[in-house]
C-alpha cells in the first residue's frame, strides 16, 4: 500500500512539472506574438487624413475689425486760470465754435490791459512825432523809431487779445461730448485735458485683408460692411486706404469709411465686418481645397504631407490661393483625389510609413 502511494504522488509531480513546463512555453509564445505585434505597430505613425477636392465654397472674403469714429479731439486747456462756466453735458452734440468752457485767467487779463495801455501811449507819441516832422522840429530817423515802437505795440496787443481768447474754450468739429473733465470752480494748466468730442456721423472700419484679396481693391471702391448689432442689414463703405507695406502676418491694413445713419445710430467701438466680393466669379464656386490643418508649420510655409499609394508620406511644397477660414484654396502642387495629412504632422519625416486612423 506505501509503494502504491509513493507511485501515485511521483506520478503527481511528473504531471505538474510537465503541465508547467507547456504552460511556460505557450506564455512564452504569446508573449513573442505581442512583442512583433507592437513592434510591427511601431514602425508606422497614427495620422488623420483628408481627401483633395473641389468644393462649393463662398468665396466673399471676410475681414472683422471694430468701428472707429471719423474725428476723435481732445481740448486741452492754452491757458492756466479758474473754469468759471461749463456749457456742455457730457453726450450733448456740439457744433464748430460752439463754446463749451469759459476759463478766468487773471494774468491774462492783467497782460492784456498792459498791453493796450502800452499800443495807446505808442500811438500817442507817433501821431506827436508824425506831426512834428511836418513842422522840422524831429528827424526823419526819429520818426521811424515812433513809427517801429508802435508797431511792436500793436503786434503785443494783438498776442494779449489771443491769450485772452483762449480763455473761451470753443469746439474746432461736430461732434458729441463723449467725455467731460472739468467742472466749475476747478483749476486747470496749459496742456490739462478738459473734453474729448468725437465725430460719429461718419465712421472707419479698419481690417486687414491678404494679398489675393488687396490686389483686386482699389481706393475708392465699394465693400459692404456689416454690424455685429444689426446682423440683417449691410451698409455701404468705401475704401479710404490701402496700406503699401504689408504686417508681420502678410496683410494689408485696409480702412473703410462708412455713412452713420441716425436712426442706426452706430458707434465707435463696435464690431464690424467687410465682405470682399469676388468680381471676378459668383458668389460661391466650386473651388480646389484642402483642410488649414494640412499645413505644416502654418500657412506661410505651404509645405503638407502627401499620402503615397504604398502607405508612406511625402513632403509635398504647394501654391496657395485664397484663404476661405478652415479651408485653404489650392493653385498648384496637388491633384484631385489625392490624400493629405491633416493631424500626426509633428511625428512625420519624408517617407516616413503611416497609419490612417480616420
Amino acid at each position: 500500500m506505501k509503494v502504491f502511494k509513493r507511485i501515485l504522488t511521483l506520478i503527481i509531480v511528473i504531471g505538474l512539472l510537465i503541465w508547467g513546463g507547456i504552460t511556460l512555453v505557450n506564455n512564452k509564445k504569446i508573449s513573442e506574438e505581442e512583442t512583433r505585434i507592437v513592434a510591427q505597430g511601431n514602425d508606422s505613425i497614427a495620422v488623420n487624413v483628408a481627401e483633395v477636392s473641389y468644393e462649393k465654397i463662398n468665396t466673399n472674403y471676410i475681414a472683422n475689425g471694430t468701428f472707429q469714429a471719423m474725428q476723435e479731439l481732445t481740448f486741452p486747456s492754452e491757458v492756466s486760470g479758474k473754469v468759471m462756466r461749463v456749457l456742455v453735458e457730457e453726450g450733448e452734440r456740439v457744433k464748430q465754435g460752439q463754446t463749451l468752457a469759459i476759463i478766468r485767467a487773471d494774468a491774462q487779463s492783467i497782460d492784456l490791459s498792459a498791453a493796450e495801455a502800452a499800443y495807446q501811449n505808442a500811438l500817442k507819441d507817433n501821431e506827436r512825432f508824425e506831426n512834428a516832422l511836418k513842422t522840422g522840429g524831429v528827424t526823419e530817423q526819429q520818426v521811424e523809431g515812433s513809427r517801429l515802437q508802435l508797431k511792436n505795440a500793436k503786434a503785443q496787443l494783438e498776442q494779449a487779445q489771443m491769450r485772452v481768447g483762449d480763455n473761451t474754450i470753443k469746439s474746432s468739429i461736430d461732434g458729441v461730448v463723449n467725455q467731460r473733465m472739468i467742472e466749475p470752480g476747478s483749476f486747470v494748466s496749459p496742456g490739462a485735458p478738459m473734453f474729448e468730442i468725437v465725430n460719429v456721423s461718419g465712421l472707419k472700419l479698419r481690417v486687414e485683408v491678404d494679398e489675393h484679396q488687396v490686389a483686386n481693391y482699389n481706393v475708392g471702391d465699394s465693400i459692404k460692411v456689416k454690424a455685429g448689432v444689426f446682423p440683417d442689414e449691410e451698409f455701404n463703405g468705401t475704401i479710404k486706404f490701402i496700406a503699401s507695406k504689408a504686417t508681420a502676418a502678410l496683410n494689408f491694413p485696409v480702412e473703410i469709411q462708412i455713412e452713420n445713419p441716425e436712426e442706426k445710430n452706430l458707434k465707435a467701438g463696435m464690431y464690424g465686418t467687410a465682405i470682399f466680393s469676388s468680381k471676378s466669379e459668383k458668389e460661391t464656386a466650386e473651388v480646389l481645397v484642402i483642410p488649414r490643418e494640412a499645413f505644416v508649420g502654418g500657412l506661410n510655409n505651404t509645405e503638407v504631407f502627401v499620402v503615397n499609394e504604398d502607405g508612406t508620406a511625402h513632403l509635398q511644397k504647394i501654391g496657395i490661393g485664397r484663404n476661405f477660414g478652415d479651408k485653404i484654396e489650392v493653385s498648384q502642387g496637388l491633384k484631385p483625389g489625392q490624400t493629405v495629412v491633416t493631424a500626426g504632422q509633428i511625428n512625420l519625416t519624408d517617407g516616413a510609413l503611416i497609419r490612417v486612423m480616420n
